[in-house]
């Protein structure tokens, strides 16, 4: 385990769920990763909820808004980028061609936050830390350690982060075959662009979200028999790790991986 004090610009800095149940998705990922759900009250029937992994916050819940529900938008994990300033990076992303779907906005004394969409269709937040620096644990079982973007057009894509968040798209992988895009952050691998090639026809462009796992097998088995949907069952990528991807019982999609034994990506 360690533990996250700060991140750092252009980090992954929080992931939350969106869901049609947020009681059933609690017991799902209580069960699968072993978190514990703080839950605070926000409203007559509603509250939010801060999974922690030994007292430290991991991710989060909530449940789909009614407006959200009526345009269609199905339950999903959302991944959040830190930012100096919320305000400059959602006036950056439209001049780069992206769309600011929420302008930002103050969520209490947490942080100030924006939602964003890239050029390509795919959605993320923007996070200015206040009171809440986001995730406080990472390499556990249970805690995020990568993203991956599927988006039909790697290129405008890469460009778009990158002007946006100073990310290096690294093509060290020039084989059309592979053509795995890795994101860094300053010094730190974070995620990748795979290939359009590798994506499921008429799927719109979206972040995938990692979360380390201690064993990719047991894992997939214990979400399958938890109601879980497996997309891709757990699969081997050299050099790299074992990766399964899976949908939760309510439909959000998210991938577990287990590094392989030598130095890896995580």
């Amino acid at each position: 385990m360690s533990n996250i004090a700060k991140h750092s610009p252009g980090a992954f800095c929080w992931v939350e769920l969106a869901t049609t149940d947020q009681n059933a998705a609690i017991a799902f990922y209580s069960k699968l990763f072993g978190w514990s759900a703080n839950n605070m009250p926000m409203g007559p029937n509603d509250f939010y909820t801060i999974f922690q992994l030994e007292g430290r916050d991991a991710a989060a819940g909530c449940t789909l808004r009614p407006d959200q529900l009526s345009r269609g938008v199905p339950p999903h994990w959302s991944l959040y980028i830190g930012v100096e300033s919320t305000d400059a990076s959602a006036a950056r992303a439209t001049e780069l061609g992206g769309t600011v779907i929420a302008p930002p906005f103050d969520v209490f004394d947490a942080g100030r936050m924006a939602v964003v969409q890239d050029p390509t269709g795919a959605t993320f937040c923007l996070w200015q830390a206040k009171k809440n620096t986001g995730i406080g644990i990472s390499t556990s079982h249970g805690t995020l350690c990568w993203a991956d973007l599927s988006t039909p057009d790697q290129a405008r894509a890469g460009q778009f982060y990158s002007d946006l968040f100073g990310w290096q798209i690294m093509k060290e992988d020039e084989d059309l075959a592979h053509n795995y895009w890795h994101i860094k952050n300053g010094e730190e691998f974070i995620g990748g662009i795979p290939p359009a090639s590798h994506r499921q026809p008429g799927v719109p462009a979206h972040w995938l979200a990692y979360f380390t796992v201690s064993d990719c097998d047991a894992t997939a088995t214990a979400a399958k028999n938890l109601g879980a949907k497996l997309y891709v069952p757990p699969t081997d990528f050299e050099n790299v790790g074992r990766i399964s991807v899976m949908a939760d019982p309510q439909g959000a999609t998210f991938a577990i991986f287990k590094a392989a034994a030598r130095g890896a990506a995580s």
